[in-house]
């Protein structure tokens, strides 16, 4: 990836800001378990990857912006007003008076939730590359994509190629989780997953999206195809996340979490290690928080939920091996949310 980009890297500080662009939706969830009927009262949340990252890292006190488009409805002033609540800078995003705001449903069942998505049509699905020009996402430090957006419209791929393609040519740093979501293609997009990986400067995939798109079957084997980032992060769900900087692997196991419900927690993954790097921590400690941040999605049915506490949080950054391998995060609905070994 070069020099320049590695310097770049390097120059982050807590004070960096971070653009994330692409949809969010208003999301439908149960306020019980199982599959809604007639008379099942639905909680008003939303749900969106990029937005997900920008909420984490304003939780942790960094400086978040949002960019997307909503429709001109009630449903996109929810989306707004909750976004713009948590902290984030929401001033780039459009209203679109002829598409509607996304939406999607959570069923949860004991087997596993099921989503339904009625999303085609959307107002974000007419993003494209002119929001590159748009003030808050050329400041930016740096700039978060996944791999949703391009599969929404040809626009939108348009849009994440361009952003891609011109941060490498002028050293831009770009964060890009692959996020593979095989219900919206209508292609293999593998090969353009790579390709917007390779031109990334940090980069998330999870181990089970390395192996379905390309055929991975380890950490080192997905670095050996995706050598370019300076930052490449290998997610193992339960089992931890190894991260390569350079060439030089790093493994953290992942905490004992409670979980509610798994949506949402490698966007929450995704900022926590951003804020870790913006923090300058060394580089267990960017995997650590991470985590702490997964874990705070994982215990409750939203996407966003709140961050463990202050102290929980210093405590388990602070903790030797032996205590993080113990520790025990519980649903948001427990009082007691962490203890280790060592109390």
């Amino acid at each position: 990836m070069g020099d320049l980009t590695k310097g770049k890297l390097a120059a982050l500080g807590a004070d960096a800001s971070v653009a994330c662009i692409g949809e969010t939706m208003a999301l439908l969830v149960p306020k019980e378990a199982g599959p809604p009927d007639y008379d099942t009262c639905l909680a008003v949340s939303l749900g969106g990857a990029e937005s997900n990252v920008a909420m984490y890292l304003a939780d942790l006190g960094h400086r978040a912006r949002w960019v997307s488009r909503l429709g001109d409805d009630a449903l996109g002033q929810v989306v707004l007003d909750y976004i713009a609540m948590t902290g984030v800078d929401v001033s780039a995003v459009e209203r679109d008076s002829e598409r509607p705001t996304g939406l999607f449903i959570k069923e949860p069942r004991p087997e596993g939730t099921r989503i339904h998505y009625y999303r085609r049509a959307s107002a974000a699905t007419a993003l494209d590359r002119t929001v590159l020009h748009n003030e808050r996402v050329r400041t930016a430090d740096l700039l978060h994509l996944t791999g949703i957006t391009p599969a929404l419209s040809d626009s939108c791929r348009d849009l994440i190629v361009a952003a891609v393609e011109e941060g490498r040519r002028a050293g831009r740093l770009i964060s890009f989780d692959v996020n593979w979501r095989p219900s919206l293609w209508r292609s293999d997009p593998s090969s353009l997953l790579l390709e917007l990986a390779q031109g990334s400067s940090i980069v998330f995939v999870g181990s089970d999206e390395a192996a379905d798109l390309w055929g991975c079957s380890s950490p080192k084997d997905v670095r050996g195809l995706i050598p370019e980032p300076v930052i490449l992060v290998v997610k193992d769900g339960e089992v931890g996340a190894t991260v390569f900087i350079d060439d030089d692997p790093c493994f953290v196991p992942a905490l004992d979490v409670e979980v509610v419900e798994p949506v949402g927690a490698g966007d929450a993954f995704a900022a926590g290690y951003l804020a870790g790097l913006l923090r300058d921590l060394d580089v267990p400690g960017q995997v650590r928080l991470a985590h702490l941040t997964a874990a705070a999605a994982l215990r409750v049915a939203e996407d966003h939920g709140p961050l463990l506490g202050l102290d929980v949080q210093l405590r388990l950054l602070r903790a030797d091996d032996a205590d993080w391998a113990t520790a025990r995060i519980e649903s948001a609905s427990h009082t007691t949310v962490e203890h280790t070994a060592g109390g």
